[in-house]
Order: C-alpha cells, then structure tokens, then sequence
C-alpha cells in the first residue's frame, strides 16, 4: 500500500498508467489497486433503477438479470473494481451495471457473431475466447460462485459483506482459485473487468457512462462535431463532452 502512504489514489493511478482506458490488461489490478478509495465498512449501496436524467442517453433498465440479488452482487462487484471517490462516481454511479446487463441480453452476451463450435481446449495467455460457455452463461455461473464464496467464508451474502471481504473473493478470482465449470475463474475476472471498463467510458447510449461522468473524469471530448474552432489554440482545450445521440 506504498502508493496509498504517499498520497496516491486508486482513479489517480488509473488516469496516469492507462489501466482505465484498457491499455494494459491482466494482473495486477485486485491485490494492490482495488478499492483504494472505498469505504471498507460495508459495500457501496446500489440505488434500483435509478432514472437518468441525462436526455443525451438511452432510457435505463434490466434486460438480463431477472433476479434482483444477481444484479445487486455484479453491482458490488464492479464498484469494486472502479470505485468512487473524490474524483468521481464509481462503476455504480456510471450506471455499469446496467451496461454489462443490456449487453449479456444481446449479441455479446450470446456470442452470437462468433464461432462456438468445438472442439474445445483450454487456450493458452496468448489466445482469446476458448470456452463452450457464452458469456451470458459465464457471468452468470460468476456470480453464483461469488455468492457460494461468501456464504461458505463468511457465512452471509456477497452483497452483505465489507469491502475487504468482497476484496479477498475477487482476488481469489483474479488469481484463478476458484473452481469454475467450463471456464477459469481468472478468464471471468477478465470479462468483468473489461465489462466494468468499457461501461465507464462507453457512449451513455449504451447506458453505461452515467451524464458523461467517465468521459469528464478522463477529459475525454466524447463525440464533436468539428475542432475548427479550437484546434490552433495552444492553450489546452477543456471541451465539455458530448454523445454520439447529439450528433446531426
């Protein structure tokens, strides 16, 4: 925790590696990084269906998760992962959650576009997707297996415990301890890192990236019509953000 003794942030560390953005994947990221920032008394309450007030983003709702236990542990789980702080919102605020489940209800979630026949064999780090499971079907078994891993350690849900307890699953997770079916519990640690990542900065039409928060956050201009206007100005530009929903 070195960097924490010094002052450092988990998001700060994020913006300054390039974690955040997906330019370094794997490893590393539970153990050492993971909720700097969050209060270890308890996980981050989830607020149901929450309206967005933003007009620029798609209107908000479950198309997956039928069961409202399932979604309140992907929920913690990716608020762990992308915590909030004095920065900004976490992986909850941004609406994450709602991304990832729009997206198990669809092609990505399905596979659909991609060849799943066998046979099929345990791929090496250099290989993409190996298993027979979709990623709807993944996901779901994850988070079984994290609710399993908190009753038989704790003797309580996964949503019910502290931070540092969900901490210890994740990593567990990420380090591949876990014994999954058809899959390894690191390769789902990945997805739903990735999942978590690409919900934060997405286009809100995605329902991911609450109001822009993860695009401000990043000083990311988002979807601009032009830079005419700007682009010969030597002083840095701080541009407010816009959706691809307000293009023309």
């Amino acid at each position: 925790m070195e960097n924490e003794k010094k002052g450092v942030s988990r998001r700060d560390f994020l913006k300054t590696t390039g974690i955040a953005t997906g330019s370094i994947v794997g490893g590393g990221l539970i153990g050492g990084l993971i909720g700097y920032n969050v209060n270890n008394n308890g996980g981050t309450a989830l607020k149901e269906d929450v309206k967005n007030t933003n007009s620029d983003t798609s209107p908000r709702g479950r198309m997956f998760f039928s069961n409202d236990k399932d979604f309140k542990i992907l929920s913690q789980a990716t608020e762990r992962i992308f915590p909030e702080d004095d920065l900004g919102p976490g992986a909850i605020g941004l609406g994450v959650p709602y991304f990832i489940d729009n997206r198990l209800y669809g092609n990505y979630g399905n596979n659909s576009r991609e060849y799943m026949q066998g046979p099929f064999f345990a791929g090496e780090a250099t290989q993409g997707y190996q298993s027979k499971l979709t990623r709807a079907e993944i996901f779901t078994q994850g988070i079984q297996k994290m609710e399993s891993e908190a009753e038989s350690r704790f003797d309580t849900s996964f949503i019910e415990l502290d931070g540092e307890q969900m901490d210890e699953i994740l990593t567990d997770f990420q380090k591949d301890k876990i014994k999954m079916t058809g899959v390894s519990s690191e390769f789902f640690f990945k997805l739903l890192r990735q999942a978590t990542l690409e919900g934060a900065y997405a286009d809100p039409i995605y329902n991911g990236n609450n109001n822009m928060d993860g695009w401000r956050m990043k000083g990311f201009p988002g979807h601009q019509a032009a830079y005419i206007n700007d682009i010969e100005k030597e002083k840095f530009m701080k541009i407010e953000p816009k959706s691809i929903n307000t293009m023309h």
